[in-house]
């Protein structure tokens, strides 16, 4: 190769510089040429801690959340453990091999009003297993005596029961390789009950370990495993239920990329950007926040043994919330989360809901002071101007999320004031006006209003689509308040709900959904 000294031909400036370490690749033997004035560098000594978790999931939630926060307690000599990660599904890995496993974190976003930028590389990982090339190995770190931890995020359709045998194979469900992993650690030290590992799930369904521990009890009788190993299965680990919370955005864009590419001096493939906020809720005592030390470190995790106020916080005024205005967004031509809290009507209409309607009727006993906090904490979050989070994904699944996390939070404030709470009405009516069938497109359904076409994808679609075709909207919502085995009760019994949504609905037909936010709130 012929190498010549870039200085004999040109001048070394700032800006050859700039672009030689824009060429570079984000990697160990690189570190040390990473101007750390632009980004936090993990310290030396992180490298040399044993591999005290096993973490099945490689996507950016994990590597912004509990990778980021056991990269922070490494960075003060807390927790002092790496992570070795399964990944399960198909796919290249190179990446995290190119790069020994480092990748850079930039956060950005708003918090308590302030712009948020900060950049990070974390060293958390130590290497990625393949589980259909690396079995082998994956059991040799389930019978390592420094494993402690095992966190995964399958998605929620990881955690189900799938029948299959786990002796002698690799197998295919997430649970199967998890049943496999700790009878082989059962095996290698003999059933020894200090030897139980921490179970810490963090796919988006209540009570995720419980769900994951019944699925590997009934494995575990189906592959006709000893008593003793069930025994040491059910009572030597601990399965905690946990909440996850923080908008980890998958790879950013090409322009993105190359401009913090720029910014950074190197070029990262596992480069994910991440909001401020951050939550990690963990059921369970303190025995259990001695062995996940590294919670000590950062106040967004919490260990306690009952976590349900942050789920109710969550599903309430974050989810809850982003229900209710999606269909008004979409109806409204407003794109993203970000676009719509600079529509000063619109972000009227969100604080309000959230502090008027929402905050007192949610479910669980909740201090006002912790659900106004929370609240402005949501509003800074769907403010953030680098997170593009589009109202139409939003709208997946309307229905579904209309009746999980927002029809409980109606009926309270209805049984506790005896009145309709009127923001969540006039979104219901949103709701029942976006659901409207108008044509189906390329084997696609779609709404229409004010000359802007939309999908509506929606697996209870059937049940508003049989009732669209009627001639008047009164008569569609009528029928739709009427499907008591879909809503659980018959809302047309709701004293003044069936007429209010109808002229809500109409007044939005009539005046448009900016001029029909703007009246809603004005009154």
């Amino acid at each position: 190769m012929l190498c010549i000294k870039v200085s004999t031909i040109i001048p070394v400036t700032n800006q050859i510089i700039e672009l030689l370490a824009y060429l570079m690749i984000l990697s160990k033997e690189n570190l040390p040429f990473i101007d750390a004035s632009r980004c936090n560098k993990p310290l030396p000594e992180t490298f040399t801690y044993p591999e005290k978790v096993l973490q099945f999931g490689t996507g950016v939630l994990l590597r912004g959340l509990p990778d980021y926060y056991i990269h922070q307690a490494n960075q003060q000599g807390v927790f002092k453990g790496r992570v070795v990660v399964v990944k399960s599904t198909s796919g290249d890995a190179s990446d995290f091999d190119t790069q020994d496993g480092l990748y850079t974190l930039c956060i950005r976003g708003v918090e308590a009003g302030d712009l948020i930028s900060e950049n990070l590389i974390s060293s958390a990982i130590s290497r990625v297993l393949k589980a259909q090339t690396d079995w082998n190995k994956i059991l040799d770190v389930a019978i390592s005596n420094d494993l402690e931890i095992i966190i995964s995020n399958t998605t929620e359709i990881g955690i189900t029961f799938q029948a299959e045998s786990i002796k002698d194979v690799i197998p295919q469900s997430f649970p199967g390789k998890l049943l496999a992993v700790l009878f082989a650690r059962y095996n290698a030290f003999l059933g020894d009950p200090q030897k139980g590992l921490v179970i810490v799930p963090t796919e988006l369904i209540p009570d995720n370990a419980s769900k994951l521990k019944t699925i590997l009890l009934e494995l575990a009788r189906y592959n006709e495993l000893p008593d003793k190993f069930i025994h040491w299965l059910n009572t030597s680990n601990s399965f905690c239920n946990t909440l996850v919370d923080r908008i980890v955005p998958g790879k950013p864009d090409d322009d993105m990329a190359q401009e913090l590419a720029r910014e950074l001096g190197y070029r990262d493939a596992l480069l994910a950007i991440a909001e401020p906020y951050s939550l990690w809720a963990i059921e369970g005592d303190e025995s259990i926040a001695a062995k996940l030390s590294f919670a000590k470190v950062h106040s967004s995790i919490v260990i306690n043994p009952d976590i349900e106020i942050y789920r109710e916080l969550k599903v309430r005024l974050l989810n809850g919330t982003h229900t209710l205005a999606s269909g008004m967004a979409v109806l409204a031509g407003i794109l993203t989360v970000k676009a719509g809290m600079k529509y000063i009507n619109f972000k009227r209409f969100i604080e309000k809901l959230m502090h008027e309607e929402i905050s007192v009727s949610i479910p669980y006993e909740v201090s006002p002071k912790l659900a106004f906090d929370f609240a402005l904490s949501v509003i800074d979050r769907f403010s953030n101007p680098f997170i593009e989070h589009l109202w139409q994904q939003i709208s997946f699944q309307y229905s579904l999320k209309m009746k999980i996390r927002v029809l409980p939070l109606f009926l309270k404030y209805v049984n506790d004031t005896g009145k309709l709470p009127r923001l969540m009405s006039f979104g219901m009516a949103a709701f029942l006006r976006f659901m409207q069938f108008a044509e189906e497109k390329d084997g696609a359904v779609r709404g229409l209003f004010a000359g802007l076409s939309y999908p509506i994808k929606d697996d209870s679609y059937a049940l508003f689509r049989k009732h669209s075709n009627l001639a008047f909207p009164a008569d569609y919502i009528h029928q739709v308040l009427q499907e008591k085995d879909f809503w659980g009760t018959d809302l047309s019994q709701i004293t003044g709900l069936e007429e209010q949504l109808v002229k809500d609905y109409l007044e939005i037909e009539k005046l448009g959904m900016p001029r029909a936010i703007q009246r809603i709130i004005s009154n």
